[in-house]
């Protein structure tokens, strides 16, 4: 895919971006560059790569998941301000 001028100007308005006619043909060659470099990304074979979230091989620390008590409404609404019925009671935002 090459990116013209007029692909370049289109881009901007899309974006909300000014750019001044002079900045046209440099803007479109930075993008056929761009887009070259993809080109060559996809050329890569990943057919065997597995995915991976790290450089480095780790393990997920992981927490038992069991039932235990919770705190109850009064310690966690204790520290509100304004509390009613274990709610919190915040000002009225919208009319």
């Amino acid at each position: 895919m090459s990116v013209d001028q007029a692909n370049v100007r289109r881009i901007a308005r899309l974006a909300r971006i000014a750019v001044r006619d002079d900045e046209l043909p440099h803007l479109a060659q930075e993008l056929n560059a761009m887009l070259a470099f993809v080109e060559e990304l996809n050329a890569v074979d990943l057919g065997n790569a597995e995915p991976m979230t790290s450089v480095l091989p780790m393990q997920m620390k992981m927490r038992q998941d069991v039932v235990g008590d919770h705190a109850g409404p009064e310690i966690v609404t204790g520290n509100a301000p304004i509390s009613e019925d274990h709610f919190f009671l915040v000002p009225k935002v919208i009319e």
